[in-house]
Order: structure tokens, then C-alpha cells, then sequence
């Protein structure tokens, strides 16, 4: 993988960590992941008009992944009501870049090298470590759940990398994906629980709109990696945004770094550099 290419996707991965630090600090989760999903849209509308419509074979794949991408915030969100985030995080981000990689041969016809496969078994095995150590509120259903939503989460993957790389225009494909998505959840939020999400919308609409340009500015620079490297190494490097992630939580809310974690973060740096060098 080239310097550049590694250098973008970390960034990416950085600015991931930073929109999920926001929804994981916010008092109401599922409103706060409306409120930066919408603001998504809100931004990719002011691109539309400038950009080529998509193709016919684009908007069943924006379609479907719409509705996949669906899928994933509601199983989240039941995820995080039958366990705890520290067991359900882990298991679907680390599940996820392994089903990638194993679906992505017959896919894409991507080979994979010895080095490529040692670097994504270290980063999925060592975020899925994390939910080991998981001391309260681990139970079957919730590890359930989570996993499920690692299929969504590598089906969602598989569908918006093959969009990008065969769509009319690649941004295009990502500035309508990023529109039509939150729409389901956003008519959710005004027909069942108008008054309350509207209250919150109009106190944290700053960190909604942050989150928002942040999240587009990430997953579009995944999509635009995936059209030039392997989307199995791609989807890998990605995840080490839980390393961002960890940081955040020591340096800005001092949270303490423990054994554990410090020798994940070992592990799943190692699995980075060799996807590196790959």
C-alpha cells in the first residue's frame, strides 16, 4: 500500500473516531446519530447540483445500500440496549474488515498477499479482543446482535465499494448516498418522537452539523481509496480508527489506559504497518 494511500485512510480514520467520540458523549445516542446523519445530507445536497445524476445500475446500488445502511443504525442501536458498547463495538468492527476480506476474493477477484492477511487477522483479532475483557453487561443476545450487524456492516462495505468504482461518477454515488440515507430515520424521528427530537436537535445542532462534514469528509475518503487499492486492506486500516479513538478517551476525558489496551494498540498498530508494507 502506498504512503499516500495509508496516510489518507488513517486520516479518515482519525476523523471517524472523532464524529463516533461525539455520538458515544452526547445524552441521547440514537437522536445525536440523526442529528450528524441529516447534517451529512444537509452538506452533500449543497454538492448535487454540481455533480453528474448517477446512472440507472447506480441508484439500485445506492438504493439497496441506503437500505442497508439502515439495517446497521437500527441493530446498533439494539445492540447498545442489550449490551454494553465495550462488548458490541468490538465485535462488529473487528468482524467486519475479516468478512470483507474473506468475501472480497470472489467479489473482486483481490489476491491477497501472506503479509495483507497477517495485517488484517492482527487488526480485526485485536479489537475483537477488546469485548474479552468485558466485565458487566455482556450476555449472549447483545454478542448476537453485534455480530449480525458485522454482516451489515461488510455488506454495506462490498455494496458502496463496487458503487464507487463502477458509478458514472464516484462522487456522485457518495454525495446521494450520504442525502437519501438518514431520510428513514430522520421521518422516524418527526413522526414518533416529534417533540423530544426536535428539543434535542435545537440544543446540540452544533455538534450534529460537526459530526456531520466530519463523517462525510471520512467514509468519502474510504469510498475514494477503494477505487485504487484492495477493498480488504482498505476496510482493515479503517477500523484503526479505534486507535484514534482510544486516544481521545485518554487525552481529552483522561479515561485510563490499561494493560490490556495498551498491548491491543500494539497489535493492531503492528497489523497497520503491515498492511504498510504490503
Amino acid at each position: 500500500m502506498s504512503l499516500s494511500i495509508f496516510c489518507t485512510v488513517l486520516f479518515a480514520a482519525a476523523l471517524h473516531a472523532g464524529w463516533n467520540s461525539i455520538v458515544k458523549g452526547a445524552a441521547n445516542k440514537l437522536f445525536t446519530t440523526i442529528l450528524v446523519a441529516t447534517s451529512a445530507a444537509l452538506f452533500a445536497a449543497l454538492i448535487i447540483p454540481f455533480i453528474p445524476l448517477p446512472s440507472t445500475h447506480d441508484w439500485i446500488l445506492i438504493a439497496t445500500s441506503c437500505a442497508v445502511h439502515v439495517a446497521y443504525y437500527i441493530l446498533v442501536a439494539n445492540a447498545y440496549r442489550l449490551a454494553d458498547m465495550s462488548q458490541s463495538y468490538p465485535l462488529m468492527r473487528g468482524t467486519a474488515p475479516l468478512l470483507v476480506a474473506i468475501a472480497s476474493v470472489t467479489w473482486f477477484g483481490e489476491a491477497l498477499s501472506l503479509t495483507a492477511w497477517s495485517g488484517i487477522l492482527l487488526i480485526s483479532f485485536g479489537i475483537i479482543s477488546l469485548a474479552w475483557t468485558t466485565s458487566r453487561g455482556g450476555n449472549g443476545k447483545g454478542a448476537a446482535v453485534a455480530l449480525i450487524n458485522a454482516v451489515v456492516i461488510a455488506t454495506y462495505t462490498l455494496l458502496d465499494a463496487t458503487g464507487v468504482r463502477n458509478a458514472v461518477s464516484p462522487l456522485s454515488y457518495m454525495m446521494w448516498l450520504f442525502l437519501l440515507t438518514p431520510l428513514p430515520l430522520l421521518a422516524w424521528a418527526m413522526i414518533v418522537r416529534r417533540k423530544p427530537f426536535l428539543a434535542y436537535a435545537r440544543a446540540h445542532a452544533g455538534f450534529g452539523a460537526i459530526g456531520g462534514v466530519i463523517s462525510v469528509i471520512s467514509y468519502g475518503l474510504v469510498l475514494w481509496m477503494m477505487t485504487i487499492a484492495p477493498v480488504a486492506m482498505v476496510a482493515a486500516l479503517r477500523e484503526t480508527s479505534i486507535l484514534f479513538a482510544m486516544a481521545i478517551a485518554a487525552v481529552i476525558l483522561h479515561e485510563r489506559l490499561s494493560i490490556h489496551r495498551a498491548i491491543v494498540v500494539c497489535v493492531i498498530a503492528a497489523g497497520a504497518m503491515l498492511l504498510r508494507i504490503t
